[in-house]
């Protein structure tokens, strides 16, 4: 096939290596122009995501393209040849469909089964086609990597369990609550991991949500991100007395929300059920409040609990990921060998059907003396002996050659003197 695949991910590259060859992209010409304009490249494919880099190509001298694209990646990074070595992996034919697939499958992302990796290939496949760096080959590849990931989304469950912590929040909640329409969210502090279970709640209905920080600016700012509201941090108190939800993740040096500030603010609720995720180390939230009625506590270590357990049943539900994307390989290694003999079986008819030609003009003379319709049923007889001669040896080649036997491609070239 001729397909070469280079590229780091976060299995293999730091991530200081991994921002600079993001951060790089950037910068001058748009990658893919780059990889059309090498002279062994005949269709290219550029994918970068916060945790992987990757450059697919189909080459005309797969040797030549593989120092090409080397060069590309140390170029594009501005690695050192030691760094290059130590985090690239090269991967060739089948072994670069199979990786294909199961990037766009997400079996080699960092949480196995989280859905933005599709999304990525989808969009980067896009520019490609728009600079016009794929062909056929390239084409006909990342659309089969799309089925692929779709059967394994709908033929297995390793999307279905929590598998990370912003997540496994989520999730904990919609269980504790039997549902999560209107529920109110109160984000204490603005780090990352509580803005994601912020995003994973109202992704699964959750109501509005109220931010405080101790800097307003970002309250602020993470508010509009939300459509929500800024809470000044002095009147931390009296928010939790509307919130259901609880996430606190400030980075402050002790106790934040303490068993005797829940404690009154969950008289003015009149005992309404309140969750609290704790992602903070060290941890916000008093560890006692775990213990008053009606108040749910989960700290980050009970949520990675969760991560843990749910992933246990992913890496199960990839056994049977990986089984699909076997056969899925193979059957696009078919496609292809059934490929590489089309020209041989088209020789092989065209000139079968020229000596029919040319033995039909010889006998022009006495065919002169038939009418329309018997000459036509002489043409019809000739036409049909050279197909029933060519069925069985272009059935049989078409077989052979998925069996991988390329060579009775060659022969058969070599038999009736197709040349080249």
């Amino acid at each position: 096939m001729n397909l070469i695949l280079v590229g780091m991910n976060h299995k293999t590259a730091p991530l200081e290596i991994r921002e600079r060859l993001a951060l790089s992209c950037g910068e001058g010409s748009h990658p893919l122009e780059e990889l059309r304009a090498m002279p062994a490249v005949r269709e290219g494919f550029y994918l970068a995501t916060c945790n992987r880099v990757e450059v697919l190509a189909h080459a005309g001298d797969p040797e030549e393209a593989a120092r090409e694209l080397r060069a590309f990646v140390l170029r594009r990074g501005n690695l050192a040849p030691g760094e290059l070595e130590r985090c690239l992996y090269v991967y060739r034919d089948a072994e670069a469909v199979r990786h294909l697939f199961r990037v766009a499958s997400s079996l080699d992302a960092m949480v196995m089964g989280e859905p933005q990796i599709l999304g990525q290939v989808k969009e980067a496949y896009r520019l490609a086609v728009a600079h016009r760096a794929t062909g056929m080959l390239l084409n006909r590849l990342l659309h089969h990597a799309f089925r692929v990931a779709k059967r394994v989304r709908s033929e297995t469950g390793i999307a279905q369990n929590a598998a990370s912590v912003s997540f496994a929040a989520a999730t904990l909640a919609k269980k504790i609550f039997g549902g999560l329409k209107d529920r109110q969210i109160l984000l204490v502090g603005a780090g990352e991991m509580s803005e994601l279970a912020a995003r994973h709640l109202q992704g699964q209905g959750a109501g509005q949500v109220w931010i405080a920080n101790r800097t307003p600016a970002r309250a602020r700012e993470l508010a509009e991100t939300f459509q929500g509201r800024a809470v000044a941090w002095e009147g931390l108190a009296e928010a939790m007395e509307e919130a259901d939800i609880v996430i606190s993740s400030t980075g402050a040096a002790g106790i934040v929300i303490t068993a005797d500030m829940l404690a009154a603010a969950l008289r003015r609720r009149r005992n309404r059920l309140l969750f609290l995720i704790d992602i903070a180390v060290p941890r916000d939230v008093d560890p006692s409040v775990g213990d008053i009625d009606n108040v749910f506590l989960y700290n980050i270590d009970d949520l990675q609990d969760i991560v843990d357990e749910n992933m246990a049943g992913r890496h199960a539900e990839a056994q049977k990921a990986e089984s699909i994307i076997a056969g899925e390989a193979e059957q696009f290694q078919a496609w292809y060998d059934t490929l590489e003999v089309v020209p041989t079986i088209v020789s092989l008819r065209e000139k079968a059907e020229a000596i029919a030609r040319a033995e039909l003009e010889r006998s022009s003379g006495w065919m002169q003396r038939l009418g329309d319709e018997e000459r036509a049923n002489v043409e019809a007889v000739v036409s049909a002996v050279v197909n029933k001669i060519l069925h069985d040896p272009i059935v049989g080649l078409k077989e052979e050659t998925q069996e991988g036997a390329l060579s009775y491609v060659a022969a058969i070239r070599r038999l009736f003197k197709l040349g080249e």
